[in-house]
């Protein structure tokens, strides 16, 4: 239902339900069941009971502070879900405002979510005639239509003249085409084929391309204007009323041009939009004087100079080509093809367009029909009255018994003998005078006037352009350093700032700059902007994403392929150093932009492309057969937080690198209302840390009863099809002596699990520890006070007019403010303080580039390799690439050399360079007494001792607590527990100095060895050493000697 107000002359949104923005009105409804509520007429009226659910609204879909209305906030998904409160009251509204943070759009400072001054209100906007049309035929119009376009079919013929225009038309129209598809996809905002471009290809694109062609329109203002200087001092050479000299008088007229267009131009769009009507009436009306005078009878003067009217022997012998002094086909269409462009006049003006999505398709292409068919019938008026060469002499007739031949036979026929010209160059005729248009007219001084309106009404569209280009990149601040100009000033959110900066430049090339050679350059950087524009609307239909959707259905994605290479053909047809410099500066500030990287999302086609290739990608993968030469460790990181293990997650990227995949994994345990709540509210947030610290890992989360029972999810269902973890990584858990049972069972299940589900497990130990919480949730804090403390000062300082209510409030405040920071911003104990120093500097140990030094690996059993290639892949890595390897394995006694030289071989086979290899023979020792001890006292308060007690003590309590490590269990194992505290004492014999240790892991077999005694044997293989990876393979190779 459509809703029309009256609001003096405002441009009325009609789509636009401004009841959404106000408080909702309630009525009293009675229920079938007898109840009696306040509902809201529209929800009863279209449900008949009272819901939170709202009916779809187009300012549902608005972005965040939407410059044409509110955006209005849907009950969320939860609002809806969780358990009802009876008595707990409605709490939303249709008419709630979005405050950003809900916001799917783009960011608040994309020019959708602009909010516009409130001297917007009596903007000036433009239909599509004025806005549209007739900007584009002015800007297209050029003075080539007057001085070059009769020498161009001078050249090429009328035959080929007119594939010259057809061919540049053929571009131009599929450019518009590709133009209309992008823009009726979606609400445009001001910046032209900027805007078009960045929010179909990414700022990447459009950032290059938008600067580069703000800036063409700026020294198109010099070329304009100085097109026009020119005329004016061939007028002023004429009348012998020079100033200076020829030149000194162009750069003079010039200047002072430009000072008046620019007045034009800041006195706001309105009066410009009347000087182009203005120069549109002078350019019809100089156009339709030649064609009247091409009926005129030809005067004895102007047959002398070619002119004989319409006849077909004229029109005959003007359709073949006579290309002469080195001019070729392309050449003639090089110089031809800058008089199409100028078909973005209109989508430059966007945002001061009041329909831009029904105008700039239809404004554009009847432009570029109009255009084109005048250049046609002007041209071929020309060609079928005017011969290539004439003499300009009136004596020059034919004469019986003097032969009559040459270029114009044509005018023999018709009594005038131009045989001449075959000799010497003549200075009328097709192809030797410029000014064809002037002698051909009714009355001449018009198509003098048509010339100035030509140049005039394009120095003043570019004029225009190039500051609303400008300022719509200014204001996505893609370069900071240029946000400067993005201030708008006026109703019509003038860009001054742009005005004076495009001033400065045309007025510097009107001075210095050498046109003749900036010409080519200019003309390049249009067809950059059309190529891309075209390729916007192809890779946006080939990404065929949902989101493509465009209300104008007449384009081929295909055709606007073959529209995109044509530019870019075009580009090197009409100079090729213009056209490997243009491809130069686009690139160059596509890498720049790509390296600050924007912070920016519009939904760009390149995302979809993206993702539709790693679909695409992963699927392909799925068809292919794991191989042992491809192998590569997928990790799946059990570091809870982003930033709460960082060691864990440096040293688990160096592994994957950008070449493996890495899964950042967390388990939310508790209730599951608040599990989820805190789940989802961390998942974005700790993806863009990992972003930020530039670790190419993906964070997951799931929230489950228990830790166990969560990385069991996370084992099954991480990744996708062959791209899925092989590897869990995890950290050791310190404290397991004093935590739970229940803590340890599930810490110990994790282990069973991976091993369960084939993967290879890692576990890390730092004797700092790997948990850094608290120590950024004190940080957190403190940076809180500090900023409710600054808040506070700030409104107390702007509201210092109202001393008692601010006294009774910030008292308060201050009170809290002042409690968090005593709580939190103490200096804890001198120990505690020292130990938090040696976390944090730990934390750091794999970010910073290692020391030389070894990485010892201890490869005691075979696994399938996991154990060797880890280290290896360390060492490729430049933060480790002065760490050698040493490779420990476990040997019988007495054939130590032997065994040394088996590794050496396998090693070499295998490829991977070690330092030294070194052959223990002595792991069957009894470890020390003092060893043992340690043992001893850490599993002591584990133990049952049932030797000790009777038996029906001892089974009741081993079923109160089964975890009880048993005497029977010790005496069982005895052999390889002593092997661990053996390792351990080895490890600090050989080891100690190591940068890195890895050891292959023990595995406790189910149901047979206690988890307290598993984690004691872990905890003493790895106490007092340096950092140490205890590492256990699935036990499938991951080395092959195979090439």
């Amino acid at each position: 239902m459509e809703r029309f107000k009256s609001n003096g002359g405002e441009h009325v949104n009609p789509a636009y339900d401004s009841t959404l923005d106000e408080p909702p009105v309630y009525e009293e409804t009675n229920f079938s069941n007898g109840e009696h509520r306040a509902v809201r007429p529209s929800v009863v009226s279209a449900f008949g009971h009272d819901t939170l659910d709202r009916v779809p609204n187009i300012d549902f879909y608005r972005n965040a502070g939407s410059v044409s209305g509110h955006r209005a906030v849907r009950p969320s998904l939860q609002e809806l879900h969780d358990v009802f409160q009876k008595n707990s009251a409605i709490s939303v509204s249709d008419g709630e405002e979005d405050d950003g943070q809900r916001s799917n759009g783009a960011p608040s400072d994309d020019l959708e979510s602009a909010i516009p001054p409130d001297s917007d209100k009596g903007a000036i906007k433009f239909g599509w005639i004025r806005g549209v049309l007739v900007r584009c035929m002015l800007n297209i119009w050029g003075v080539m239509l007057f001085i070059r376009l009769s020498w161009v079919f001078g050249q090429a013929g009328w035959g080929l003249g007119i594939v010259v225009i057809a061919l540049s038309c053929v571009v131009t129209t599929i450019t518009g085409l590709s133009m209309s598809a992008i823009c009726t996809n979606g609400v445009v905002r001001g910046g032209g084929a900027y805007y078009l471009i960045s929010r179909s290809l990414g700022p990447e694109f459009g950032g290059s391309i938008g600067l580069i062609f703000a800036f063409a329109n700026a020294v198109a203002v010099a070329m304009y204007v100085v097109g026009f200087a020119e005329t004016v001092v061939d007028l002023l050479k004429d009348n012998a009323a020079i100033m200076v000299d020829e030149i000194n008088d162009i750069r003079i007229v010039g200047c002072i041009t430009v000072v008046l267009l620019l007045a034009i131009s800041v006195a706001g769009m309105e009066w410009e939009a009347k000087a182009q009507i203005v120069l549109l009436v002078i350019l019809l009306v100089a156009i339709g004087n030649m064609f009247v005078g091409t009926v005129i009878p030809a005067t004895t003067d102007k047959k002398s100079k070619g002119f004989f009217n319409y006849d077909t022997k004229v029109f005959s012998e003007n359709f073949l080509p006579a290309f002469r002094e080195g001019e070729t086909f392309f050449s003639v269409f090089a110089i031809f093809f800058p008089a199409a462009t100028g078909i973005l006049a209109g989508a430059n003006i966007s945002g001061d367009l009041r329909d831009p999505q029904g105008g700039l398709p239809k404004g554009t292409l009847l432009a570029i029909l109009i255009t084109g068919i005048t250049y046609l019938a002007v041209a071929l008026c020309v060609s079928a009255t005017v011969v290539r060469d004439a003499t300009g002499n009136i004596t020059d007739l034919v004469t019986p018994g003097v032969p009559c031949n040459g270029s114009a036979i044509a005018a023999c026929e018709l009594g005038y003998n131009f045989s001449s010209c075959e000799v010497e160059k003549c200075n009328f005729g097709l192809m030797n005078n410029f000014q064809v248009m002037t002698m051909v007219s009714g009355f001449g001084p018009l198509i003098i006037a048509g010339i100035f309106s030509a140049t005039l009404s394009s120095a003043l569209t570019s004029l225009v352009s190039a500051p609303k280009v400008f300022q719509a990149l200014c204001k996505d601040n893609i370069y900071k350093a240029l946000y400067f100009f993005a201030k708008g000033h006026g109703k019509n959110n003038e860009p001054i700032r742009g005005y004076v900066l495009t001033f400065v430049i045309s007025v510097a090339f009107i001075l210095i700059g050498d046109l003749n050679a900036i010409a080519p350059i200019i003309s390049n950087f249009f067809l950059a902007s059309y190529a891309l524009i075209n390729f916007s609307c192809f890779h946006a239909s080939y990404a065929k994403s949902p989101g493509w959707r465009p209300a104008y259905r007449y384009y081929n994605m295909w055709l606007s392929l073959l529209g995109a290479l044509l530019c870019c053909v075009v580009m090197f047809v009409i100079n090729w150093w213009a056209a490997l410099l243009t491809y130069g500066i686009e690139i160059l500030l596509y890498i720049y932009v790509t390296v600050k990287k924007p912070d920016v999302n519009w939904g760009s086609s390149t995302q979809a492309v993206t993702f539709v290739s790693a679909v695409n990608n992963a699927l392909s993968l799925t068809g292919v057969e794991d191989h042992v030469k491809n192998f590569r460790p997928q990790m799946l990181v059990l570091t809870g937080s982003a930033r709460t293990r960082p060691a864990l997650l440096d040293l688990a990227h160096s592994f994957s690198k950008n070449y493996g995949l890495c899964l950042n994994c967390e388990v939310f345990v508790g209730l599951r209302s608040q599990a989820l709540q805190e789940m989802n509210a961390n998942m974005e947030k700790n993806q863009l840390w990992l972003r930020k610290i530039n670790r190419k890992a993906f964070y997951t989360a799931v929230a489950s009863d228990n830790f166990r029972e969560g990385a069991e999810r996370l084992l099954q269902a991480s990744g996708l099809g062959r791209m899925k973890p092989n590897t869990l990584m995890i950290g050791f858990k310190r404290n397991w002596r004093t935590a739970g049972a229940e803590e340890v069972h599930n810490y110990v299940g994790v282990l069973h699990d991976a091993f369960d589900f084939e993967y290879g497990t890692v576990i890390l130990r730092m004797n700092q520890g790997l948990d850094v919480s608290h120590i950024i949730e004190a940080e957190e804090e403190m940076l809180r006070a500090a900023r409710e403390q600054q808040e506070l000062e700030n409104e107390m300082m702007t509201n210092g007019e109202k001393p008692r209510g601010l006294f009774r409030k910030s008292r308060k405040s201050s009170q809290q403010v002042l409690t968090t920071r005593v709580s939190v911003c103490s200096p804890p104990p001198p120990q505690v303080a020292k130990m938090n120093e040696r976390l944090l500097e730990a934390s750091t140990q794999f970010k910073k580039k290692q020391p030389k030094g070894t990485i010892d690996v201890w490869w005691l059993f075979d696994d399938g390799g996991l154990t060797l290639l880890l280290p290896y892949i360390l060492t490729t890595r430049k933060k480790w690439k002065d760490c050698k390897l040493r490779v420990f394995v476990a040997g019988q006694p007495g054939r130590s050399d032997l065994d040394k030289q088996e590794m050496k071989s396998l090693l070499h086979k295998f490829r991977i360079t070690c330092n030294d290899v070194n052959v223990i023979e002595d792991l069957h020792a009894i470890p020390s007494s003092d060893s043992l001890r340690k043992l001893q006292d850490m599993i002591e308060p584990f133990r049952l001792h049932e030797g000790s007690k009777d038996t029906a003590q001892a089974e009741a309590i081993q079923r109160e607590q089964p975890w009880k490590i048993t005497d029977t269990e010790l005496n069982t194992f005895e052999e390889k527990t002593n092997l661990q505290i053996r390792l351990n004492e080895v490890l600090q014999n050989y080891s100690k100095s190591a940068n890195l240790i890895i050891v292959s892991m023990p595995i406790a077999r189910k149901d047979s060895i206690s988890d307290y005694l598993y984690m004691a044997w872990l905890d003493i293989l790895t106490k007092d050493l340096p950092p140490t990876l205890l590492i256990r393979g699935n036990h499938k190779s991951v080395l092959t000697f195979y090439s």
